[in-house]
């Protein structure tokens, strides 16, 4: 299992992050990013506490962990611009917090999400089929998430990603250790969502891209991302 999307602490999270990924070696991960809330106020503090700590734990846990964000409540206008911050500040894994169907999340941020420099667009809720398919244009990939409430939406998500072969990939959304999920127990949500095995697989395999992306010697460098 490779979960791009958790929390710790720093934000709503029940964890520090050294339990966290302790956790999700325990159950099984392979790989993990910890994408705290974040706004501007908080960006490069989350960025700064958590990156210290991701390549100890990696050492000894025997799992990739990332530092990331999840943009999560930012006024649209202001996404792509935090997004660029949040890079230059070493975020490996970007996150947007989308129009979930249980949050107050503001109308129009799917649609600037995908504008910007992101990696991953969470539960979108009933985003429309042009985001979709800037998404799949530009690369970024649209969460299917196994949390409850978040959950939802992954029906439409999924056949609208269908639709205009945008990338999918499947995420816990992790705020407690009652979150951690199976590898199996995350296809289960996918199959119920409607997506087929191949569809099912290619999700998974998308987070492994994402991944080999982000630990290659470029990103390490800082030199362009090239999108698959």
């Amino acid at each position: 299992m490779i979960d791009l999307h958790m929390h710790s602490l720093f934000s709503d999270g029940e964890l520090i992050p050294s339990e966290l990924a302790r956790r999700a070696a325990v159950a099984g991960y392979r790989a993990m990013a910890i994408t705290d809330h974040a706004d501007h106020s908080n960006f490069d503090f989350i960025l700064s506490r958590v990156s210290k700590v991701c390549g100890k734990v990696s050492a000894a846990y025997g799992l990739f962990v990332l530092p990331g964000i999840e943009i999560t409540h930012v006024p649209p206008r202001w996404i792509s611009a935090l997004a660029k911050e949040a890079r230059k500040a070493g975020a490996k894994i970007i996150v947007v917090h989308g129009e979930t169907l249980v949050e107050p999340v503001a109308e129009g941020t799917n649609l600037a999400a995908v504008q910007s420099d992101i990696d991953i667009l969470a539960h979108p809720g009933l985003i429309d089929e042009d985001s979709v398919k800037l998404a799949a244009k530009a690369g970024i990939h649209l969460e299917i998430s196994t949390r409850k409430g978040h959950s939802l939406g992954n029906g439409h998500v999924a056949v609208l990603a269908r639709r205009h072969g945008a990338a999918l990939v499947i995420n816990t959304d992790t705020h407690s250790p009652g979150d951690l999920v199976s590898r199996e127990f995350a296809r289960r949500v996918a199959r119920g969502a409607g997506m087929t095995e191949a569809e099912t697989a290619k999700a998974f395999r998308n987070s492994e891209e994402i991944l080999r992306r982000v630990t290659s010697t470029h990103a390490k460098a800082g030199k362009p991302r090239k999108r698959g």
